[in-house]
């Protein structure tokens, strides 16, 4: 039998070339931005939780910087993992400008000056109460909080940072953050909000990976809520006319409605950030032979990019460069 269909969309994939016309949705090295833990140690740290990635030392940065520059991932985003004496109550390590992550800063522009190095602002690293904020009484502090991310901002663009990028989740900051930083002359650094960012179960990997999970309680008064999305868009107006350059949805793949309605709703470009937990799946599933990591991981990127991603920061990010170089 022969069905007289005026419409086949098979024709338009019966070949390579011809879906290669087709696609809709480009993927490449370039929208990669692959995050780095840092720690004071001499050699590189395992991390069980996240197979395949590792707590460096400040000469792994480098060549790990090095190897994914020559793989054609430029952006690269910074966690340290701080002692836990040097925790306090205040955050104040967040802001030395002797601590790890301004020399490690110094240290990638020196060696590889175009590299784009974003860093992370938030207090959870540094707070001995595991929050990303000042804590009093049990409570979030909000404005005081604000006042220490200035001065980490400050910190890390002294150092030679490309874009401030707060994780914090406290009302005002960007605002705050920008005028500090212009206030100081760092009018062309960049500042990446990350702008809706959910209270979510997948970042424990994250945690293990820098001992900062929260003392007591969780972060549900400072994160979003995971069922809402019209407070997504009132986020990113917020953010956007306190001067963000750049928006982001974290976690990416359990989020990738809102990444759509982020995007459909700013002319700024949009990050997503394929957390830990993401990265953790894929990888187990992969390493038990229940998956095939490179098809899907490259799935998933591609899912987040069609989503409305300009810039996916991902764990996978060398691995998917060379796949994707490999054809």
């Amino acid at each position: 039998m022969s069905l007289n269909l005026p419409q086949r969309p098979r024709r338009n994939r019966k070949s390579a070339a011809l879906r290669g016309f087709a696609r809709e949705t480009h993927l490449g090295p370039e929208h990669f931005v692959l995050p780095l833990f840092l720690h004071e140690g001499a050699e590189n740290q395992a991390i069980d939780s996240m197979p395949g990635c590792f707590r460096l030392s400040q000469d792994g940065v480098l060549r790990e910087v090095e190897a994914a520059l020559t793989e054609g991932v430029t952006g690269f985003d910074l966690f340290p993992a701080i002692a836990e004496a040097q925790k306090t109550s205040d955050g104040r390590e967040a802001y030395n400008p002797a601590g790890l992550v301004p020399r490690v800063i110094r240290s990638i522009k020196r060696e590889f000056p175009e590299a784009l190095v974003i860093t992370d602002v938030a207090l959870d690293p540094y707070n001995s109460d595991g929050h990303d904020g000042l804590v009093k009484d049990g409570k979030i502090l909000n404005d005081e909080t604000v006042e220490i991310l200035i001065m980490q901002a400050l910190c890390h663009a002294e150092a030679g940072a490309d874009v401030i990028s707060p994780s914090d989740m406290m009302d005002g900051r960007i605002g705050a953050i920008r005028g500090g930083l212009d206030d100081q002359g760092f009018t062309e650094v960049s500042l990446l909000s990350y702008c809706v960012k959910y209270a979510s179960s997948f970042y424990n990997p994250f945690r293990d990976a820098l001992s900062s999970s929260p003392k007591f309680g969780d972060k549900k008064t400072y994160q979003m809520d995971p069922a809402n999305v019209r407070e997504a868009l009132r986020e990113l107006a917020l953010d956007e006319d306190e001067g963000a350059d750049i928006v982001m949805v974290k976690p990416a793949m359990p989020f990738l409605d809102v990444l759509r309605v982020v995007r459909d709703s700013t002319a700024l470009p949009v990050a997503a950030y394929q957390v830990s937990g993401e990265y953790a799946m894929l990888k187990a599933a992969a390493l038990n032979g229940w998956l095939d990591e490179r098809r899907t991981v490259l799935e998933s990127l591609l899912g987040i990019r069609r989503a409305g991603a300009d810039m996916i920061f991902t764990y996978f990010a060398r691995p998917a460069a060379r796949w994707l170089k490999d054809g």
